[in-house]
């Protein structure tokens, strides 16, 4: 009657979602200010006035018919061509409008470039830990995903167990850095090796392996160096990003997929992504929210919040015996958790209604996710929780 797989996909919730069912079940018996939900990546930070405002001017302002009718597939043009010109500022990268598809966000991104460029029998490499939707999204095109063990020292990219992964069958390499949910920022170093190796292997095998740099956190960094731009590094590169957290506009959708000059056979791979856009249904980025990102292109976000959570929580967890690598972006802390069961250590945690992730959903056993875009107030509240849960297992 029904997709089989289809219909496993749409009643099994995400661990996280259901955790974050949970905590709004048990705010209700208990009182919200009782429960800590560090489940839910959900930006807590407001979206700055100058969104609002470039929102509110467009609606009153421009035509009905420019803000809420159909724009082509790729994106309004002149959108494109504002958006390109402030890349081309902030990456030290040449970025024109026809390097650009407007899409619903990062989500859209990654699906459109997996469905552009998987072919049968084809493998797309990622590093745990990850974000758990990229074997769905994979697998929904027919791919297969291979998940590199985590380097839990330091979370950079595991290459002794990386080199053995790629295969002829790579296709491309996911890379998200800052990390969702390791907090950690792949260094020049690690993506200078990278490059090297996969220009290797590119030559080995006799035929393009992509990187697809997954950046929803670029603006989210505690590092004093920058992120690198990683098609500075390795021209076969396709960056997906989303406004989402940089702009706090999560429930938006939008974003954008970048296909550099540089990448092997652009015109083609441009047409497969705008190919792939249309198969999967899309017909075009929300209209208004094109304008307003072109609008507020280049204008930064007040994001200080989020490195004062996670000074507060890193110092407070690490002080209550936790060990953990000081996050430098995105907006997640990865400890390590009390028992190698991540899962059984996340229930009993629910015992102080601490409402943690276990790693094993991101492909790292024994560790677990808080993701610290919440109130300062709430973080505060709950160390005194976490260290009873430590004294638990004493």
């Amino acid at each position: 009657m029904v997709s089989e797989e289809m219909y496993r996909l749409g009643t099994k919730k995400s661990t996280i979602r259901s955790i974050f069912e949970y905590g709004r079940q048990r705010a209700a018996e208990v009182g919200a200010e009782n429960v800590f939900d560090f489940s839910l990546g959900n930006p807590n930070v407001p979206a700055p006035d100058f969104i609002r405002d470039a929102a509110v001017d467009i609606l009153m302002h421009n035509d009905p018919i420019e803000v809420h009718g159909y724009t082509i597939a790729p994106g309004k043009p002149e959108v494109r061509e504002t958006i390109a010109a402030d890349l081309s500022k902030r990456l030290d990268m040449r970025v024109a409008g026809k390097n650009l598809f407007m899409t619903a966000g990062a989500a859209a991104s990654v699906t459109i470039v997996f469905k552009a460029l998987c072919e049968a029998g084809d493998e797309f490499v990622t590093f745990a830990p990850f974000f758990p939707e990229y074997r769905v999204f994979v697998e929904s095109v027919g791919g297969r995903l291979t998940v590199v063990p985590a380097k839990t020292d330091d979370f950079q990219i595991n290459f002794d167990a990386f080199e053995h992964a790629v295969t002829s069958k790579t296709k491309a390499v996911i890379v998200n850095s800052p990390n969702n949910p390791s907090g950690a920022v792949y260094n020049a170093e690690t993506i200078t090796r990278l490059a090297d190796f996969l220009r290797r292997k590119e030559e080995e095998y006799g035929h393009t392996i992509f990187i697809i740099a997954d950046e929803p956190y670029r603006e989210i960094v505690y590092v004093e160096a920058a992120v690198p731009c990683i098609p500075n590094f390795y021209d076969d590169t396709i960056v997906c990003y989303s406004y989402s957290k940089s702009f706090s506009l999560p429930g938006e959708r939008i974003g954008y997929i970048l296909v550099p000059d540089a990448a092997a056979d652009f015109d083609r791979v441009y047409g497969a992504i705008a190919g792939a856009a249309r198969v999967l249904t899309h017909v075009n980025a929300p209209s208004l929210w094109q304008l307003v990102a072109a609008r507020c292109a280049g204008r930064d976000a007040d994001l200080s919040m989020y490195r004062m959570n996670a000074s507060l929580l890193f110092e407070g967890l690490t002080e209550a015996g936790f060990s953990c690598m000081r996050p430098q972006g995105a907006f997640y802390l990865f400890p390590q958790a009390l028992e190698p069961d991540d899962e059984a250590f996340c229930e009993r945690a629910k015992s102080y209604d601490l409402l943690l992730v276990p790693g094993a959903d991101f492909g790292c056993p024994g560790y677990f996710r808080a993701a610290y875009c919440v109130s300062t107030d709430m973080i505060r509240r709950s160390l005194p929780q976490f260290q009873k849960l430590v004294e638990s297992y004493r």
